[in-house]
C-alpha cells in the first residue's frame, strides 16, 4: 500500500516478507556478494535448517517467447497471470553459466542418498535448472538414483500453467511427454497408476512405479516422500546404467 501510494508498480502483489527478501538480495548482488553466499545467510536469518543451493551464481534468466512479444517470466507468470499464449522459452545465460561449487560436489558425493526431481512444472521450474549444460551432465553421471515424480496426472496438472504452456508448444500433456525430457537423467519416474501403461509403452528403459502423488495433505506429502526415498534406497546398491 505504502509503494502504490508513492506512485510505484504494485502488480507483483508480494507481500512484506517476500518484498524484504527481495530487496536484501538485490541490494547484496548490487554490492557484488554471490547468491550461493546470500541464500546460504537468509536461510540461517530464515531458521530455514535444510541447506539451499543455486545452481549457479552467474545470472541466468527465463524469458518467454509470447503472442505479446519477448516476456521475463515474472512478467508473463503474475503481471500477465500466464494469458499470452507461448511460443517458446529461453535460458539466457545458461549455456556459459558455471554450475555452483557446493552443488558439483554434493552430486558427485559417493554417500548421497538420491536427486529426487519433483513434481513442478518442468518447463519453468526444472529445466531451467538443466538448462546448465554441467549441471544436466552432472546429473546424467551421478552415481545415486535419480527419481522425478511426474507432476501430470491422466493428462491434468493439479494446479499452475504447465498444460496450456505444453500445449501451447505443441507438447501432449502427459506424463509420458514428462518422462522423455527427463529420460537420459532418471532411473525410476514415479507416477499415478492410470498414466503406468503410457510412460511404459514410450520403452525408455526405465523403471515405472506407481503411487498416490496427489499431495493434498501433508500426510500425502509425507507419505510421497517415503515413497520416493523408499525406491531410492532399493536402487542404491546398483543403479541401472542410462
Amino acid at each position: 500500500q505504502a509503494l502504490e501510494a508513492l506512485g510505484g508498480e504494485t502488480w507483483f502483489k508480494l507481500g512484506d516478507g517476500d518484498l524484504a527478501v527481495h530487496v536484501e538480495r538485490t541490494r547484496r548482488l548490487a554490492r557484488g556478494e554471490s547468491l550461493s553466499a546470500i541464500t546460504a545467510d537468509l536461510t540461517r536469518r530464515l531458521g530455514i535448517r535444510v541447506r539451499i543451493l543455486p545452481m549457479s551464481d552467474d545470472r541466468v534468466r527465463t524469458r518467454l517467447d509470447t503472442d505479446e512479444g519477448l516476456l521475463d517470466f515474472q512478467d508473463y507468470f503474475v503481471r500477465r497471470q500466464c494469458r499470452p499464449a507461448v511460443r517458446g522459452i529461453m535460458f539466457s545465460g545458461a549455456e556459459t553459466a558455471r554450475p555452483q561449487r557446493e552443488l558439483m560436489a554434493a552430486l558427485a558425493d559417493p554417500d548421497l542418498r538420491a536427486v529426487i526431481i519433483c513434481p513442478s512444472n518442468p518447463l519453468i521450474s526444472i529445466e531451467p535448472i538443466l538448462a546448465v549444460p554441467a549441471v544436466r551432465a552432472a546429473l546424467r553421471d551421478c552415481a545415486a538414483p535419480v527419481v522425478a515424480v511426474s507432476p501430470i496426472i491422466g493428462g491434468r496438472v493439479v494446479k499452475g500453467p504447465t498444460a496450456k504452456m505444453l500445449g501451447e508448444l505443441g507438447v501432449e500433456v502427459s506424463a509420458a511427454s514428462v518422462a522423455r525430457r527427463y529420460v537420459d537423467l532418471l532411473d525410476v519416474y514415479v507416477v499415478e497408476p492410470e498414466d503406468a501403461a503410457d510412460v511404459e509403452r514410450l520403452g525408455l528403459d526405465r523403471a515405472v512405479h506407481t503411487a498416490r502423488t496427489i499431495m493434498s495433505s501433508l500426510a500425502d506429502r509425507a507419505d510421497l516422500a517415503q515413497v520416493v526415498l523408499d525406491v531410492a534406497d532399493r536402487l542404491s546398491t546398483g543403479c541401472p546404467n542410462r
